[in-house]
């Protein structure tokens, strides 16, 4: 299969497209037609403002497309994936009642009634099959949303997108609503290849039965756009013969996927005014509006989505996952790309690209990327600062123009690392999440000022960082002085920050002459090496550091003196902090278990059902364990004198494929060469059915 010479700007695209379109409609999802135009009238632009909602959120729309695509990852990159295997990969990275989904209820919510017949052994697809939930359930509109990353990594082979998108979808779904996420995947991924809308639905139609209420469905409405010139008059066509009221359940796949394609009918290559006609058409704005954005991300591309206002400045790439695997939710479009990408070359035998510059985070390679970067607010000169992605040096980096930079002022720049504030203000839906970035790793910059500059500024790296008080303050590193057109290599190993997150990360610059006026061009800005911090309990009455750690216990406590006290009610539970950048490391503490049949630490954790664990068990164990999925495997063990209410001292050390765990001075190894071996991931804490606590946990190199 020939892939397009664009494939990669041509994600990006899609994956701003679809994150234009949840921003832009999520704050009135729900919403009807009548009722948005006399409280807002037709949605041109983003409206968050106005009702009083952040822009950037968590959704599910964004969580789940982004999150479920990693199946191809943790089950192999290939064509035959199972509905099975990516329900095993709902249950590693789905936070019960805290992320991705809509927690409506069972039969309530098509989701959760899925995740809940995962959970209790109903494997897919018979956890979201007709049988299993009955028609109402199962043709709700969740196939369709999730389908766009499967889309992004099968371009110009709609049959395989629709394959894909049908085996994700079946999760959850069945019926109706698989035809039309089977549909929708097959046209994005014919839209790398074709312009033409009537093509693309042809391309679709072809992959469902033809006498499914799907196609019927669009041949009424291509009917309908061809007698109607006025959009107006089609929507009110589908609403009088597809409108909720014809369909149960909280949100029908039908109604909602009639009026996506009336959208890119009558604005098949204007980005704005589809998104306007389908937004202001009400009903499921966010999931509807994300769909067609993608599409039309994928088929305009770049320039499409430039044509209109700015919908990328306000977003600068930023996007939020949440998920079990917290290294993965402060995210932006850029890195998403890359991913996507890869998997769609991996899928299709193809060459991955490799990681620019050297596998910077924050690279700015593709046209336009800001990768979160934005003008940090509050200081005197960020008025006269603007920030946008230029040509550098053959690849592109970030351009910061600044003028009459006066003595005593400064200029900030910074990305998200780790959950914004706005998070305490966001609606429905939970944000899972670790930072990014920790104390002992060794932050680099590089930064050149534009030959036609005038005057000198000191360039220092920042990180801010939340405060007892969930306020944040700014910790910076060595400055350095740069002229016109000279170069400044930044170097900082961040110092501990008492257990608190680092919230952001970026760059100070201050004037060293009475007036400064120029460009700083950052190529890249990165961070390497093992982390070196303490996690404890903070002085103070903030509540950052701990929701630092992903919480997949039934009870993460306040009420206790230790600084972390986990319990769970029926199985296993988990708390887990760090990333998949963490490879070889060590995790040590005084560890009490206070009840279960097991408890003690994780490593390498990628998720609620992929770690290794090394625990002891009230039956007088230790034991070196490998979770993956239902498969867990005892590596190694020996006798241990367990207690309740005693502190053990712990510490599990992973260095290549050699685990070591040693506890109160009892030290056994193990050796996993098994294929899927687990390289990289955060630590935690884990018990079973009872509770365990700790007052700290030191991460360090190994010893």
């Amino acid at each position: 299969m020939q892939l397009p010479n664009d494939y990669l700007e041509r994600v990006y695209a899609g994956v701003l497209g679809k994150l234009v379109g949840v921003y832009l409609g999520r704050p009135f999802e729900g919403w009807t037609y009548q009722k948005i135009m006399e409280e807002l009238g037709p949605i041109e632009y983003y409206v968050h403002e106005r009702l009083n909602q952040p822009l950037v959120v968590t959704d599910d729309d964004v969580a789940g497309t982004f999150t479920f695509i990693r199946a191809l990852e943790d089950y192999g990159v290939k064509p035959g994936i199972s509905a099975e295997e990516i329900g095993k990969s709902w249950l590693n990275y789905i936070v019960e009642e805290r992320s991705i989904l809509w927690w409506g209820g069972n039969g309530n919510s098509t989701e959760h009634t899925a995740w809940l017949n995962l959970k209790k052994g109903v494997a897919a697809p018979a956890s979201g099959s007709i049988a299993t939930n009955g028609q109402a359930v199962a043709e709700q509109i969740g196939a369709q949303i999730f389908i766009d990353g499967w889309a992004m990594v099968a371009p110009r082979q709609p049959e395989l997108a629709a394959k894909l998108a049908e085996q994700a979808g079946k999760v959850s779904h069945d019926g109706e609503s698989v035809y039309a996420a089977m549909l929708w995947a097959a046209m994005e991924a014919e839209a790398f290849g074709s312009a033409d809308i009537d093509h693309l639905l042809d391309t679709g139609l072809a992959q469902i039965p033809r006498d499914s209420l799907i196609a019927k469905l669009i041949a009424d409405i291509r009917a309908w756009h061809k007698a109607n010139p006025d959009w107006r008059d089609t929507r009110q066509k589908i609403q009088d013969h597809y409108g909720y009221d014809k369909y149960p359940g909280n949100c029908h796949v039908v109604p909602n996927h009639a009026l996506m394609v009336m959208a890119v009918l009558y604005a098949p290559h204007d980005f704005q005014r589809a998104q306007m006609i389908v937004n202001t058409s009400g009903w499921d704005t966010d999931c509807n509006a994300g769909n067609v954005g993608c599409l039309m991300g994928i088929m305009n591309g770049l320039e499409g989505l430039d044509e209109g206002p700015d919908w990328r400045g306000p977003i600068a790439d930023r996007m939020l996952i949440s998920s079990a695997d917290g290294g993965n939710s402060i995210n932006d479009a850029v890195r998403q790309a890359y991913y996507l990408t890869n998997l769609g070359l991996e899928l299709s035998g193809g060459q991955t690209l490799d990681a620019p510059k050297n596998g910077a985070q924050f690279h700015f390679s593709l046209p336009g990327s800001q990768q979160g970067f934005q003008v940090q607010p509050g200081l005197d000169a960020n008025k006269s600062v603007r920030i946008r992605n230029a040509e550098f040096e053959g690849s592109r980096a970030l351009a910061i123009d600044f003028e009459a930079l006066g003595p005593g002022q400064l200029v900030a720049i910074t990305s998200p690392t780790f959950s914004p504030r706005e998070m305490l203000n966001m609606r429905t839906y939970d944000l899972m999440a670790t930072p990014l970035v920790y104390p002992g790793q060794v932050v680099k910059a590089r930064v050149v000022a534009d030959a036609g500059s005038l005057g000198s500024v000191e360039v220092k790296l920042r990180a801010r960082v939340y405060d007892e008080h969930d306020q944040m303050r700014d910790v910076e590193g060595e400055a350095k002085r740069i002229g016109a057109g000279e170069e400044a290599m930044l170097e900082w190993q961040l110092p501990e920050m008492g257990g608190q997150p680092i919230a952001e990360l970026g760059l100070v610059i201050a004037s060293t002459d009475k007036r400064a006026d120029g460009r700083l061009l950052v190529d890249y800005l990165r961070w390497d090496g093992a982390p070196a911090f303490t996690l404890r309990r903070p002085q103070g009455d903030g509540d950052f550091w701990r929701m630092a750690w992903v919480n997949g216990a039934s009870f993460f406590s306040k009420r206790f003196p230790q600084a972390f006290r986990i319990s769970q009610t029926v199985g296993e539970g988990i708390i887990i902090h760090g990333t998949r950048q963490w490879t070889d490391y060590q995790a040590s503490g005084d560890v009490m278990l206070h009840l279960g049949n097991y408890g003690g630490l994780a490593v390498r954790a990628q998720g609620l059902r992929r770690y290794y664990g090394a625990r002891v068990t009230r039956e007088g164990k230790m034991q070196i364990v490998r979770v993956r999925d239902e498969d867990i495997r005892i590596l190694a063990e020996a006798a241990f004198k367990t207690e309740f209410e005693k502190p053990i001292a712990m510490r599990v050390a992973a260095t290549g494929n050699r685990i070591v765990f040693e506890a109160d001075g009892v030290l056994i190894s193990a050796e996993d060469n098994a294929p899927g071996a687990f390289n990289d991931g955060g630590i935690g804490l884990i018990v079973h059915q009872g509770a365990l606590s700790s007052n700290e946990i030191r991460i360090g190199a190994v010893q």
